[in-house]
């Protein structure tokens, strides 16, 4: 259940933070081994729920799982945001990713088929070798030297079929591969084609073994731009609904729509859509290896929490099933009677309902079990899990703080987040409050004669407008009040309570800005500043 980023990032090379990421690490490892580990062995967690967690657990980077129907753009995604190929890599209309592969970084080119990359203890794979041959088959890893691929790792899923295909068996538990990824990585995708919206029966399958993972998912509606704006109104309206039959949470999931790939965007009309959404997609992806410490923590908690309820599920059973006769009968008893003992449970213990395992699934493994050889609850093997919840893991969320607080932000670079970080075609270049920004004229000066003719019919005395009369002027735009002063507090360069004419004409400036849907800067841009306040306005800098 967890999704490393460990000592991501270099071990000494980052000087005196790189302390505090070893003793985050370090720590998560050490209250795991000492304190949850034995829980989890005592009750046989790891055959019901998740294998125990190893070394390279911890140390993993960041992971995004891609999952879709075929040809929704998962592959092409990757390539995508890689701006390169990759081993393994094919692209087509039909199903062609027909495998799992582990996109990685590498100082060589190259790929790793399954049965090695399960045996390789520096690879968090190795508890994929559970479900055999059929699916190692259908396993690999990409290496390459690629800047993306050293901050964060990509897993590419094959492409999920429909009607009748859907139905012809993959050899392997797919649904139970996608549950494990799911359990280990820090950001799952799913992705739809604007004309291919319908949840197949595996589709909806796999999205409903992701259940408890609801934070890490985010949607992706690519292809948008070969359908106009009301077609695309109309598919999103109709995502929308498929996913709320599948995925029962009362949040709304969000939903990236754009064209993820570097060709000439069919449908322009949106263009300014898709920029703003594939930025936003960009830095959430780009946040990965910043908040990875959290998402440690996180996935610790919540392993922690789903292994106490199972060292009370099993212990109940055991202490039920009678010491001589009628155990068989006890135990199917006691399988069909699980959804009360829960609810017993809950009471007695004082647990949430969401935090116990499904009831199905827990009843279809229950039955390949011998209750006799269960063990009776240990309170010390639950103080000691508890004590970790209580104490040890503030003392972590403090040192995380100190990570954060002492170390330069560190986000995903190279690929495609190069793209959109700086130059003429980074997101909002030369838009609202940065429009005009490499220009010598003040942009102001285009609309002034239009601002002047309003500023002198406020009957300006010594060149200038009260703040009474400015408001009468900029309350007609109907913006709400806190937007308005923060306007005049911009505008009024040299702080005297009144407006000369290209401080007034710098308000309408702003107004505008705020009313074509653009933020107001939360200082004046030096391009903004009116020509005859510049050089004073710096001097008070």
């Amino acid at each position: 259940m967890f999704s490393w980023l460990g000592k991501q990032g270099g071990g000494r090379e980052r000087g005196g933070g790189s302390d505090v990421v070893q003793t985050v690490t370090g720590g998560l490892r050490d209250l795991y081994l000492r304190k949850l580990l034995p829980l989890e062995e005592h009750y046989r967690f790891h055959e019901f729920h998740s294998p125990a967690l190893e070394e390279a657990d911890f140390e993993n980077k960041p992971m995004v799982l891609l999952v879709g129907q075929y040809s929704t753009g998962k592959t092409t995604f990757i390539r995508y945001l890689l701006e390169q190929d990759f081993p393994g890599m094919r692209i087509g209309p039909e199903p062609t990713t027909d495998s799992f592969i582990a996109v990685m970084y590498g100082e060589s080119e190259g790929s790793i088929p399954g049965n090695a990359l399960v045996v390789d203890p520096k690879k968090p794979f190795r508890k994929l070798s559970r479900f055999g041959n059929a699916f190692l088959n259908r396993f690999m890893c990409s290496q390459l030297p690629n800047q993306v691929l050293k901050s964060i790792s990509i897993i590419d899923s094959p492409g999920i079929l429909s009607g009748e295909k859907q139905r012809i068996s993959r050899g392997y538990d797919f649904c139970q591969v996608l549950q494990w990824f799911a359990e280990r990585v820090d950001r799952i995708i799913l992705l739809f084609d604007a004309h291919k919206l319908d949840i197949s029966d595996e589709f909806s399958e796999a999205i409903k073994s992701f259940r408890g993972q609801d934070d890490k998912i985010r949607v992706v509606l690519n292809k948008a731009d070969q359908v106009d704006t009301q077609q695309l109104m109309r598919v999103y309206g109709a995502l929308m609904w498929s996913l709320g039959k599948v995925i029962n949470t009362p949040e709304v999931l969000r939903v990236y729509i754009g064209s993820f790939w570097a060709h000439p965007l069919r449908n322009t009309e949106n263009r300014r859509l898709f920029e703003a959404e594939a930025q936003d997609l960009f830095k959430d992806i780009q946040s990965l290896p910043q908040k990875a410490a959290v998402r440690k923590l996180n996935d610790l908690i919540k392993r922690a929490r789903l292994a106490k309820v199972h060292a009370y599920i099993i212990s109940y059973l055991k202490k039920e099933m009678p010491s001589v006769f009628g155990k068989e009968n006890k135990k199917k008893e006691l399988i069909s009677r699980l959804p009360e003992i829960y609810i017993q449970l809950q009471r007695e213990y004082h647990i949430s309902a969401g935090d116990f395992p499904e009831v199905k699934k827990m009843q279809e493994l229950l039955e390949a079990c011998d209750f006799t050889k269960f063990h009776s609850l240990k309170p010390k093997l639950i103080e000691a899990v508890d004590n970790m919840l209580a104490n040890k893991i503030a003392s972590l969320m403090s040192l995380i703080r100190q990570e954060e607080s002492n170390m330069p932000t560190e986000i995903v670079r190279g690929g495609a987040f190069d793209g959109t970080m700086a130059g003429p075609f980074g997101h909002g270049y030369g838009e609202g409050a940065k429009e005009g920004a490499d220009e010598d004229e003040w942009v102001v000066a285009r609309d002034k004669p239009a601002y002047d003719e309003i500023f002198y019919t406020l009957s300006p005395i010594n060149g200038k407008i009260s703040g009474i009369s400015a408001k009468k002027e900029m309350v007609t735009s109907k913006l709400p009040n806190s937007v308005l002063g923060k306007i005049w507090k911009l505008a009024d360069c040299d702080g005297d309570g009144m407006l000369d004419d290209e401080e007034f004409a710098l308000a309408k400036h702003l107004i505008k800005i705020k009313l074509d849907g653009y933020e107001i800067p939360g200082t004046l841009p030096s391009h903004l500043v009116p020509p005859s306040h510049r050089k004073p306005f710096q001097t008070t800098e």
